[in-house]
């Protein structure tokens, strides 16, 4: 793509050349190239904004963010994009689908953007009346669908994808074969992913023995990846194997001490198993104390659990 500085001496070349014609078309083109300087000059300008409108985000700091985004006088898909974003995690999922939306009609070829809108759609038939729920199901997998298409490599959709197809039934697009089919092109990018993709297909057969080994497959194909730990740890408190679940939180502790994803997963699951609940306050409370990440677990939601865990 042409930088914005050789678009402007473009149109300022062609001016020039244009001056010497009839005093109308004279005007009408300086008209025009002064409009072309002054979108580009607004949309350079949105480059900081935008920025800083991103570190707002990934504080959580989401009103914040939508007030700079707001602001920015020429929006485009990026833009757009990131406001759908912060509405999603406030769980506007309306207002994140219409300004996704509008994201992908500037950018139809942005796999993120299509992942996003999918988020948002497939948020809304979670939310919505047993009437409305089918269609924005719908939508969600065709977006999930055409991220994929746009960048088969893109594993966050392949990833949502499966899970789709895996949870929803038939009429909806849902079956087993297709979630198959996709663990499969997971497992080509990413080995420990695939083999979590493969645990999901097995817990979905009933076959918890295969589970055990395609999690622990995952752990030894990503040693250092604590969420790994998390997964074997959630499966084994399932199964009511607390002593095993307790030393994979403890491996999990051991690859990222400091981690508030493992102060939530520990107190989440406490208060699931109805184990532990002390401890769970703790660290519910420990977490709620941290600054956190948007890709830590929601506030709200450990608010909800610490309220949870306090009213047993």
């Amino acid at each position: 793509m042409a930088s914005i500085s050789s678009v402007m001496t473009g149109k300022l070349k062609h001016a020039h050349q244009v001056l010497a014609g009839p005093e109308w078309i004279t005007r009408l083109v300086f008209r025009s190239t002064l409009f072309v300087l002054a979108v580009a000059a607004l949309a350079s300008a949105a480059g900081p904004e935008l920025d800083s409108a991103r570190k707002f985000y990934d504080s959580t700091d989401f009103d914040k963010s939508l007030q700079v985004l707001q602001a920015i006088p020429v929006k485009d898909g990026a833009v757009y994009a990131l406001i759908g974003r912060n509405y999603y995690m406030q769980s506007e999922y309306k207002k994140s689908g219409e300004s996704l939306e509008k994201a992908v009609a500037a950018d139809p070829s942005n796999s993120e953007f299509e992942l996003w809108l999918a988020r948002a759609y497939g948020r809304r038939a979670e939310t919505s009346s047993p009437l409305t729920a089918p269609g924005h199901a719908t939508r969600a997998r065709q977006h999930f669908e055409k991220s994929v298409q746009l960048n088969p490599r893109n594993l966050e959709a392949l990833s949502d994808l499966f899970e789709y197809y895996l949870e929803a039934p038939g009429f909806l697009g849902g079956g087993i074969q297709k979630a198959a089919a996709i663990a499969g092109r997971m497992a080509a990018l990413d080995a420990a992913e695939g083999q979590w993709a493969q645990a999901k297909l097995a817990e979905e057969k009933k076959d918890y023995h295969a589970v055990e080994e395609h999690l622990q497959w995952a752990i030894d194909a990503a040693p250092q990846q604590m969420g790994r730990q998390l997964d074997m740890a959630r499966f084994l408190a399932k199964q009511g194997r607390f002593a095993e679940a307790e030393r994979s939180f403890a491996r999990a502790e051991a690859i990222s001490p400091a981690s508030a994803q493992l102060l939530y997963a520990r107190a989440e699951t406490y208060i699931k198993y109805n184990k532990n609940l002390e401890l769970a306050k703790q660290l519910l409370k420990r977490y709620l104390s941290m600054k956190l990440t948007v890709d830590d677990p929601p506030r709200p939601g450990a608010e909800k659990l610490l309220r949870q865990v306090q009213g047993i």
